[in-house]
């Protein structure tokens, strides 16, 4: 897809400031995490997506809706470049606005636990620039409406974010025929990875 295609299309509304709940390449010290995250965030925090199943792309993992846990990272944008940043990934997965049939990825509102520690398959600390705890580090004038009185030190707090889920005509042909990754973690499931 093209910038002029994307372009061309009307995206939902995107005024509501959600942080964005990442899986695959977008992770910390994965490729596409420097390309579009690095310098835009404030914070990025283990996090693990309930009642999702993760299945192996070509390249890249795609969640879906199911009876599992996905693990991955809260990222909370910097201040001021939540609208880039929310084009930015719109472009990057393919999403073309609800329902559009040549989206790749749904971006869909959900909510994601923010554990007590790192979960298995995303390791804490500076190899990969996520902090030891669940706290994302925004002091309270930073955070937004939608997250201004959560209390995010709490183990087993939920936060509501934005998530790209697979677009339905691709979660039919993953139901069918897709590789199922064990565990939810894309980090640990790739050759070389994981503990």
């Amino acid at each position: 897809m093209t910038a002029a295609e994307g372009a061309s299309v009307p995206r939902p509304p995107s005024d509501v400031h959600l942080p964005f709940f990442v899986y695959g390449t977008l992770l910390p010290g994965e490729p596409n995490h420097d390309l579009f995250l690095r310098g835009r965030t404030a914070a990025e925090t283990p996090a693990v997506l309930p009642r999702a199943l993760l299945y192996d792309g070509p390249g890249y993992p795609y969640a879906i809706e199911g009876h599992g846990r996905v693990q991955g990272a809260l990222i909370t944008a910097a201040p001021g470049v939540h609208q880039e940043l929310l084009g930015l990934l719109d472009d990057l997965e393919e999403f073309l606005g609800p329902g559009h049939p040549r989206n790749l990825y749904e971006r869909v509102a959900r909510d994601v636990e923010l554990p007590a520690g790192p979960p298995a398959g995303l390791p804490a600390g500076p190899s990969t620039g996520l902090p030891a705890g669940p706290s994302t580090g925004l002091p309270v004038a930073e955070r937004s409406p939608d997250t201004a009185d959560l209390r995010r030190d709490a183990p087993g707090t939920t936060a509501r974010a934005w998530v790209y889920l697979a677009a339905a005509a691709v979660t039919r042909s993953l139901r069918t025929g897709g590789v199922l990754i064990p565990g939810g973690s894309w980090l640990a499931a790739r050759p070389g990875g994981g503990p």
